[in-house]
């Protein structure tokens, strides 16, 4: 029985990910590493600052330090402030979890205050006081399961009865090993020229279904249009 659905924030709840893909690839660039856009995704999609900080020290042997996360978190807030909307669908997929009694959370690679300042933006940050939890507060982030462990528990829901929806492989593995179902999420525009592939590698570390939409999610999840629960 679903009692909580975890959800990954960027490319889930957030179209984030093209924004924080594009920034990220330039100021990489600024420090001699150069990668391409899909390059960039296979590597960093869904994952925390500090453990994209340690790639960049260990390729180039350079010491990264506060500059780099002010720089990044300046960059990128500025272009949420300007450009970041909701993934399609969420706000009527969280009224019926609501309607169905089904809690909800989101677990994320993102530092607290990305996410605070990203659901403000969205207009989502009453939503979810109490309910954003990020890879900061646990020792390590996706994949090890840490964060799923920590968001189960602050919400008071065991992990067999946890549903978490992620676009990244780090997110999907790291539900796998907390003991939790997991289902592939593919709407983000992000993923618009990559669906197929992501697909295929979200499937292959353990999501049992893929779903294109906030819409479909909710029928997966046994929710019709009113949000009554139709399925465990």
């Amino acid at each position: 029985m679903i009692r909580l659905v975890i959800f990954d924030f960027d490319g889930v709840i957030a179209d984030s990910e093209s924004i924080a893909l594009e920034e990220l690839g330039r100021i990489l660039a600024e420090h001699g590493l150069l990668m391409d856009q899909p390059t960039l995704m296979d590597r960093f999609l869904g994952a925390s600052l500090a453990s994209i900080v340690a790639v960049l020290q260990a390729e180039t042997g350079q010491v990264v330090g506060d500059a780099f996360r002010r720089t990044w978190h300046d960059r990128l807030f500025a272009r949420y402030r300007r450009e970041l909307l909701p993934v399609p669908g969420i706000v009527g997929l969280l009224d019926a979890l609501d309607a169905a009694g089904i809690d909800y959370c989101i677990a994320s690679g993102s530092s607290p205050g990305r996410l605070a300042l990203a659901l403000d933006c969205l207009g989502l940050a009453a939503r979810f006081a109490r309910r954003a939890f990020s890879a900061e507060e646990v020792p390590m982030g996706k994949p090890a399961p840490d964060l799923m462990f920590h968001a189960a528990a602050r919400r008071g829901v065991p992990p067999a009865d946890c549903l978490v929806v992620e676009d990244a492989v780090a997110g999907v593995r790291a539900a796998r090993a907390a003991g939790m179902r997991v289902i592939g999420f593919l709407g983000g525009s992000h993923l618009a020229q990559s669906q197929d592939r992501q697909g295929r590698a979200l499937i292959a570390h353990g999501a049992e279904a893929l779903v294109l939409s906030h819409a479909a999610l909710a029928l997966r999840i046994g929710l019709s249009e009113s949000g009554q629960k139709k399925l465990s």
